[in-house]
């Protein structure tokens, strides 16, 4: 079944078929995101499609993939407009705006434009997503505090998934009950002579469920498990003697592609301190002066965590569906 604009398997399908699953894939998204939000006292807001270039509010991802960009002759002539490739800096800027208070945040459904991300199976150039963040503590910037709001999401995708299974009989729930937390450092212990991404499928494949935590920063052996921009999650901060790392993946065992799949990345973002540390690591630390990076660095903005929940990957995974082709109307 496919819902692409462009799709060749499309005919494979009945209408009743498309029906079903677009039916299913609303509850999905109505549940999920009501129960989540319920959970974290998340308020709902709207978000933006695009922003202005250079302010450095719009996501550098791993500081490689290149925006979607525009002009709009009568907003100006000479300043350039980025599609979003995720809401990471926004999030924390509307915080303040709207005046939230520590254990209090917001979320959004964040549409953007990947060009050059490679698209297959779980991929594509189209990316929906919740976007979420909260205002924290100072004392709250801990690995156990992390843990508590990992819990926490898992808990409400777990209640979504037994929910489905209820009213659709077909599927059955298989997630485990508990997620397993494990830092990229003590995978790569486990698994020396094996990639990254085939230490995720080993660990996912034997707990089900888990947080992997730790992304960005280099391991011991010198390389990174995944890259991660300096100015969001902090990923050199100590949470113990032996590693460093406040943020992760959620992943989980999916059984019809037989791989890990990620659901969500998120964590605890920088601080001052960890700002200029990460820039002085990337080589970035000319950011300093951009508009979202100057406000940071003057204490301006409050201390958050947050992330991002894939739409069209979280239904995928609940609907057992084996193409993101499958659950959203994209180009393939």
């Amino acid at each position: 079944m496919s819902l692409s604009v462009i799709s060749c398997s499309k005919s494979l399908f009945s209408a009743a078929e498309l029906k079903k699953t677009e039916k299913q894939i609303h509850f999905l998204k109505t549940f999920f995101s009501e129960t989540f939000a319920e959970t974290l006292h998340l308020s709902k807001i709207s978000s933006p499609l695009f922003v202005e270039a250079g302010t450095g509010i719009n996501d550098d991802l791993n500081g490689v993939e290149a925006p979607v960009s525009f002009y709009i002759p009568e907003y100006s002539s000479t300043k350039r407009i980025e599609v979003v490739q995720s809401l990471a800096k926004w999030k924390r800027m509307m915080l303040k705006h709207y005046e939230f208070s520590i254990g209090e945040g917001l979320y959004t459904d964040m549409r953007a434009i990947r060009p050059q991300d490679k698209i297959d199976a779980t991929h594509s150039a189209y990316v929906d997503q919740w976007d979420w963040e909260i205002c924290i503590s100072k004392e709250q910037r801990t690995l156990d505090f992390l843990k508590e709001t990992v819990r926490k999401i898992f808990k409400s995708i777990k209640q979504t998934e037994s929910r489905l299974s209820e009213i659709y009989k077909e599927t059955q729930s298989i997630l485990p009950a508990q997620i397993t937390f494990i830092h990229t450092e003590e995978l790569e212990q486990m698994y020396p002579t094996l990639s990254p991404q085939q230490r995720e499928h080993e660990i996912c494949k034997k707990h089900g469920a888990v947080f992997l935590i730790g992304i960005g920063g280099a391991l011991k052996s010198g390389v990174p498990h995944d890259g991660r921009a300096p100015d969001y999650d902090d990923w050199t901060t100590a949470t113990c003697e032996k590693f460093k790392g406040l943020n992760g993946d959620i992943l989980v065992w999916n059984p019809i592609l037989e791989t890990a799949y990620e659901l969500s990345s998120m964590g605890i973002r920088v601080d001052i301190e960890a700002l200029k540390k990460q820039l002085k690591i990337a080589g970035q630390e000319s950011r300093a002066s951009l508009l979202f990076h100057s406000m940071l660095l003057k204490g301006e903005l409050p201390l958050s965590l947050g992330g991002g929940i894939g739409q069209s990957r979280l239904m995928m995974f609940m609907l057992r569906k084996s193409h993101i082709s499958q659950v959203q109307a994209a180009v393939f």
